[in-house]
């Protein structure tokens, strides 16, 4: 019987994370769909604010409270901070909170701005859940639009909608602790791409193929899988000539900005490029391990690596 799912979906204010848990809520079938803003709420209601005037603030102005804000060497440093001021008095309650999902054997999604990495303590579960944390992330035009929408949804769009400096900040902190922390980062370009990739991860549908592309056409590779299907790159293994014990590289390239990035470097430093040129002169095949969120989707990547003209045959 396999482990309780632990899902956390944090993301600053406007990015989608509401939309996306409970599309994921249904698509895994999975009844306990929490808010962290619940949770503050709750808190609120036991703390009282002069106690922790920063939980009683929005997340977004909580550094207005911060006692040493002569400390912080610039205005992004103190907004996070007083952020993570903000969140810390929620966390304990979103820990219990999961602590009693996997006492009774529930799967439970959470989400909301308040699942900072790094903070949130999720190694105390992993012995006893299935635990994925996922940061979603958004470049600031479409987070604009968003965010303008869901204040005049929410009919916050006076106070709101002054904030969204600070809630790109909060983004932008976010981001870099998921990095600092191995959590997973997903790009809401659309919700079907984001809850591919999250499914990816999830679901863990995985293959082996091996590879004789060049460098050159390194670019069609990543665009057939992570591009085009939404599919990870997990391993790398270059079997080398005259070499008993194979290289073995851990990747884990799942987005497509990073995929691009790494190919633009190449690109752009002649030397690099000829460096793995030769890895790939001295090497049979590379052996990918692919993800993807279902075996279909695993098949079609195959198949059109395979109709390029990539696939080993030996």
């Amino acid at each position: 019987m396999r482990k309780p799912y632990v899902i956390l979906i944090g993301s600053a204010s406007g990015i989608g994370k509401s939309t996306i848990a409970s599309q994921l809520a249904k698509e895994l079938n999975i009844k306990h769909l929490i808010e962290s803003d619940f949770i503050r709420a709750v808190v609120r209601g036991i703390i009282g604010k002069e106690y922790a005037p920063a939980l009683h603030s929005s997340s977004y102005d909580a550094y207005k409270n911060l006692r040493n804000k002569a400390n912080y060497q610039s205005y992004e440093e103190l907004v996070s901070a007083g952020f993570d001021e903000h969140a810390s008095y929620v966390i304990p309650g979103l820990e219990k909170i999961i602590q009693r999902a996997i006492t009774d054997f529930d799967d439970i999604i959470i989400e909301g701005v308040h699942l900072i990495p790094g903070l949130i303590d999720i190694e105390q579960f992993k012995d006893y859940a299935e635990i994925y944390f996922f940061v979603l992330s958004s470049d600031e035009e479409s987070h604009k639009e968003r965010f303008v929408k869901r204040a005049i949804q929410i009919h916050r769009g006076g106070k709101q909608l002054d904030f969204f400096t600070e809630n790109r900040i909060i983004h932008n902190h976010l981001l870099h602790q998921a990095e600092k922390y191995n959590v997973s980062i997903i790009k809401t370009e659309t919700i079907e791409k984001s809850m591919e990739q999250i499914l990816t991860i999830i679901n863990k549908s995985s293959t082996n193929i091996k590879l004789t592309n060049s460098v050159e056409e390194l670019k069609d590779v990543v665009d057939i899988i992570i591009n085009e299907n939404n599919g990870s790159i997990e391993k790398i293994v270059y079997s080398l000539k005259g070499f008993k014990e194979p290289l073995v590289r851990e990747v884990k390239i799942s987005d497509y900005e990073s995929a691009n990035r790494f190919i633009d470097n190449i690109e752009k430093n002649p030397n690099v490029k000829q460096d793995l040129d030769n890895l790939y002169n001295i090497s049979k095949y590379r052996e990918l391990t692919i993800c993807a969120s279902n075996s279909e989707t695993l098949e079609k990547i195959e198949k059109k690596l395979t109709d390029k003209g990539f696939v080993y045959n030996g």
